[in-house]
């Protein structure tokens, strides 16, 4: 049995352990991998075409409304003894002192908030997926750690047991090498389910299950030199501050909209409607044809409606004055972000330092240890002990390697570079104007005030 569970935590260790004869998962073929399969960029994505097609209805808004009405009339006394009509009606807003084009320009600012919303949720995924990977392959790296430690023990449970047959050693020396195996195998068993439980937020997070071993991380991505170089290229870079710019925007545009609202309308309506009627006259029945064409202007305005309209126009004021302040929030939570993430960095960097010096002091105490027992000065226990020491050492620095590869890309993901273009991860990323660009166009005109300014703020933001 003891063979069984040795070949069976070998095996589970090698479906995801380093495999050097065998094709190796990468970091960035998790992070491709991820990219692809993430279910929450589809959402994403397509909640940016829903949004896309807002701009497409601000623009139906001005073009005429064209529409078709047919009838048929009878009734039970005959006369007459039917009524056939049908006829076009094409109606236009002629001026409504510049609120739709004002919607349009607020229609594109919630587009380009979108799209910043979605670069965010690109940053989220891949950030998740250095977490899944790292922790996966810590995992790995700890269960070979135990498995090998189970397999000196058990050699040391040998040789006790030897010695005791040969009356060099006690019983007691037995004993305390079976706990301390039966201590290993318990920690082996934690570690298989540490394995199991990382492969399957692998699995979620990625999109599939590793394909072969996993290898070592690569190097760490090159990073902002200083605290104050990373918060500057977060004000410049990060989409959560983009996105809030555009929210504001599209709030400025409602209220503007919202002025606007009291100053009413005009419609210029055009129709065009055929009748065909057929009934009783004194020489039999008859059939009458008739057509006609109206045209009509129409100014339509509210002079009283209970004050909505400038309460409406307060609430698009105040709501603005909220969009403003959540972007001096953003802009400060973000920078708060840096400054932490700045902090963790250095913590894992410390920490993976001493881990070293850790595992050197610790061997060098087990290798003097069992010097030691060799000669006689020292017991079966402390030799255990020394050893026990060195695997903690060990464990420590695979936590303290993987802390310092999340802190890094968690820094990254804090300045708004955790992109697939900024990692340069050499695929074909989603187009974000491919479904805009495919649907019409609207006329050309001159771009309103608010308008132009929106173009500056997408100049500014385009790549």
């Amino acid at each position: 049995m003891r063979v069984l569970k040795g070949l069976g935590a070998l095996a589970l260790a090698m479906m995801v352990a380093l495999a050097p004869t065998a094709r190796a998962e990468t970091l960035g073929d998790a992070l491709v991998a991820a990219y692809r399969n993430s279910n929450l960029l589809e959402q994403n994505r397509a909640l940016l075409r829903a949004t896309d097609e807002d701009v497409q209805q601000a623009i139906g808004a001005l073009l005429p409304v064209v529409t078709f009405a047919a009838g048929f009339t009878t009734n039970s006394a005959g006369s007459p003894h039917y009524r056939l009509s049908a006829g076009l009606t094409a109606s236009v807003p002629v001026l409504d002192f510049g609120r739709g084009a004002l919607a349009i320009d607020q229609a594109r600012a919630a587009v380009m908030a979108t799209r910043s919303a979605l670069i965010g949720i690109e940053q989220s995924v891949l950030l998740q997926s250095v977490q899944a990977y790292m922790s996966l392959f810590s995992a790995v790296q700890r269960l070979e750690l135990q498995n090998n430690n189970v397999n000196v023990i058990g050699e040391q449970l040998r040789a006790a047991r030897e010695r005791f047959e040969l009356g060099d050693s006690t019983r007691t020396d037995v004993a305390l090498a079976e706990a301390r195996l039966a201590a290993a195998r318990s920690s082996l068993a934690a570690a298989e389910g540490d394995v199991a439980i990382a492969r399957e937020q692998f699995n979620l997070v990625i999109g599939r299950y590793p394909q072969g071993g996993l290898r070592a991380p690569p190097a760490l991505p090159q990073l902002p030199p200083s605290l104050v170089a990373a918060q500057d290229l977060a004000r410049r870079n990060h989409p959560a501050v983009a996105q809030a710019q555009h929210q504001v925007t599209a709030a400025d545009i409602a209220a503007r909209i919202a002025e606007r609202q009291r100053m009413g309308t005009v419609t210029a309506t055009l129709g065009a409607e055929a009748r065909q009627t057929r009934s009783d006259s004194l020489f039999g029945p008859t059939t009458t044809n008739s057509a006609d064409l109206t045209a009509s202007l129409n100014y339509s305005a509210q002079l009283f409606n209970g004050g909505r309209t400038d309460s409406a126009r307060r609430q698009a004021v105040a709501r603005a004055d909220a969009q403003r302040a959540a972007l001096h929030q953003s802009v400060a939570v973000i920078q708060q972000n840096v400054a932490a993430n700045w902090a963790r960095l250095q913590i894992a960097r410390a920490s993976l330092l001493a881990a070293d010096q850790r595992i050197a002091a610790a061997q060098s105490a087990y290798e003097a240890v069992r010097a030691e027992a060799e000669l006689g000065s020292r017991t079966p226990l402390d030799v255990l002990d020394a050893e026990q020491s060195l695997l903690d050492a060990r464990a420590s620095r695979i936590v303290a390697g993987a802390n310092l590869q999340i802190a890094a890309y968690a820094l990254l993901e804090s300045t708004g570079q955790m992109t697939v273009t900024s990692l340069g991860l050499g695929i074909a990323t989603y187009d974000v104007e491919a479904y805009s660009s495919s649907l019409p166009h609207q006329p050309q005109r001159a771009p309103s005030p608010q308008g132009a300014a929106l173009d500056r703020i997408l100049g500014r933001y385009s790549d």
